[in-house]
């Protein structure tokens, strides 16, 4: 036994298997085969290359370029820096016009700071002491302003107090505002200028409109009439993402503006359309977490009439700009193609499934499809040279 199954097993490494094609006769089955053959048809034709246009090619790389400006002047009046009107020169971060901007919104400004000896803000717990041993001199308050000189400072009747340090004096210690500096930042304007590539097709597009009339850029805003006017009202920004303007002004956020260029070029290229999509990046937590907002610090240098330096220290609050032009992709033809053809051969596999399994007379269209000829030993005793034919009609 276990004999002949090895030299059966050794036989059949040399057998050879072609195909047979068997025509059944069997109207239920020939229906069935052309449905699933004009479902995959239509599949191809109306959803994958008229309505998806999968027969185009795509320009992956897309060569971008974003330029930005914004427009407005406000006027304040602080204690700090008395009477004082913002142009774009005083709230824009860089200056450059680049896809990455900040516009300060709110400010904390601690000014006339000169490098001398204070003690260290109370809210600092690294600067926290009792005695002069607990302020090594020379070491650095962790998260504070300066090095410690080796000095306790206590008020009268305290029995704690801060380190003294040696840093820009005095230290920041005014709070955050209740209402933003630059409230009424919500009317500036932002422009966005964008020009696109694609170098496969060698062609080009920005977003503004192609006109000679100097004063459109001027007057105009974007909006539903005015597609190719990109200048966007800032209030009007923050409120498309969900966000209420003087609540970020107040301590800053992030906004993300999305271009999007999908382009037919079937079509004219007056049709070749920008999207701008908007959203807020930053983390939005329910109160005033600490985590919230936007903000950073920068100083503004001068001497005095001796040339000894001193500076105002800004703690800016605002909203920072992430401008991305989008990219996109396509299923090639061939591969669309392809799919169809292997489609239609799940089509012959179902309709093999049903037509040896599933009807009446399954035993005898298996026994015609499935044949088993050996050289020199023919079936019944003999056979027959129509008995070998790979094309053989089947009627049932």
């Amino acid at each position: 036994m276990g004999q002949a199954g090895c030299k059966g097993l050794y036989q059949s490494l040399f057998d050879y298997k072609t195909e047979k094609y068997v025509i059944a006769k069997n109207k239920k089955v020939g229906l069935l085969y052309r449905l699933l053959q004009v479902s995959i048809l239509t599949y191809l034709v109306v959803w994958v290359f008229l309505l998806k246009k999968g027969y185009q090619d795509t320009d992956t790389s897309l060569q971008s370029s974003i330029i930005t400006k914004v427009k407005g002047v406000t006027f304040t009046n602080t204690s700090e820096l008395g009477e004082r009107l913002w142009d774009v020169a005083d709230y824009v971060i860089p200056p450059q016009g680049e896809n990455v901007f900040f516009i300060i919104t709110n400010l904390i400004v601690t000014p006339n700071q000169r490098q001398e000896t204070c003690a260290e803000s109370d809210s600092i717990p690294d600067a926290l002491c009792y005695e002069d041993s607990d302020c090594p001199p020379g070491k650095p308050v962790m998260t504070g302003n300066g090095v410690r000189t080796g000095r306790c400072l206590r008020a009268e009747n305290l029995t704690s107090g801060t380190c003294e340090i040696f840093a820009w004096c005095p230290v920041e210690s005014r709070s955050r505002p209740e209402k933003p500096l630059l409230g009424k930042a919500e009317d500036f304007t932002i422009y966005i200028k964008n020009f696109i590539r694609f170098p496969k097709f060698n062609f080009f597009k920005t977003n503004v409109l192609d006109t000679k009339d100097t004063t459109y850029l001027k007057s105009c805003h974007f909006g539903p009439k005015n597609p190719y006017c990109p200048i966007f009202r800032l209030g009007s920004v923050v409120k498309w993402t969900g966000s209420n303007f003087q609540e970020m002004a107040l301590q800053g956020g992030v906004i993300g503006i999305q271009i999007e260029w999908d382009c037919d070029l079937d079509r004219a290229p007056s049709e070749c359309s920008p999207r701008y999509y908007f959203s807020r990046l930053d983390s939005r937590f329910p109160g005033n977490s600490v985590s919230s907002g936007y903000n950073f610090r920068f100083a503004k240098y001068y001497r005095d009439g001796a040339g000894v330096e001193f500076r105002t220290l800004m703690k800016a609050y605002g909203i920072r700009f992430d401008v991305m032009a989008g990219k996109f992709s396509i299923i090639p033809t061939v591969i669309n193609v392809g799919s169809g053809v292997a489609l239609m051969g799940v089509g012959s596999f179902l309709c093999d499934l049903v037509l040896i399994y599933f009807i009446k007379k399954s035993h005898f269209y298996r026994n015609k499809k499935f044949e088993e000829v050996r050289s020199g030993h023919p079936t019944n005793g003999k056979a027959s040279v129509e008995q070998l034919q790979n094309l053989q009609t089947v009627e049932a």
